[in-house]
């Protein structure tokens, strides 16, 4: 007797929708969250080739948290093309700018595969807002308040 590993054909695959509250989230432990149902590695029939993930909203974006010192000492750099162009930016003057939700969006696009139109295809699935509210109640999504979750994970010190 033979056992063959099924492998999910993209018409079978159902999506849902759920948002996240990522209101005094830790930004990295949300950014794993996100992108394991983004990719849908939480499924039994998961298969790589195949996206069958969710689609994800997170609001309260800009409330996210850093632990230890990393809000002043994390630095994201960038360079504009010209020579000498390294641009540095710390992680709270881009919380207090004009796009915080940059910084989980980010943490989940560099958490996926590398440059491949799946995960282009993936990250189309999420929604990020800075707000407490969403345009998204036509797909009734189910809510997930992730602090109160990953808040029991974690020491207490």
């Amino acid at each position: 007797m033979m056992k063959t590993t099924a492998s999910l054909k993209p018409a079978d695959v159902t999506k849902k929708w759920i948002v996240i509250d990522a209101e005094n989230a830790v930004v990295g432990r949300l950014a794993t969250f996100i992108a394991m149902r983004l990719r849908g590695k939480h499924r039994p029939d998961y298969t790589p080739h195949v996206d069958c993930g969710d689609f994800v909203v997170v609001i309260n974006a800009d409330k996210v948290k850093f632990t230890g010192r990393k809000l002043q000492q994390k630095t994201y750099y960038w360079h504009t093309g010209y020579p000498g162009g390294i641009k540095e930016r710390t992680a709270d003057k881009i919380l207090g700018g004009k796009f915080p939700e940059r910084i989980l969006e980010k943490a989940v696009e560099r958490m996926l595969p590398k440059e491949s139109p799946l995960a282009r295809k993936q990250m189309t699935h999420l929604r990020i807002y800075n707000a407490g509210e969403h345009p998204h109640q036509a797909q009734s999504p189910e809510v997930i308040a992730f602090a109160e979750m990953n808040a029991k994970n974690t020491r207490s010190a």
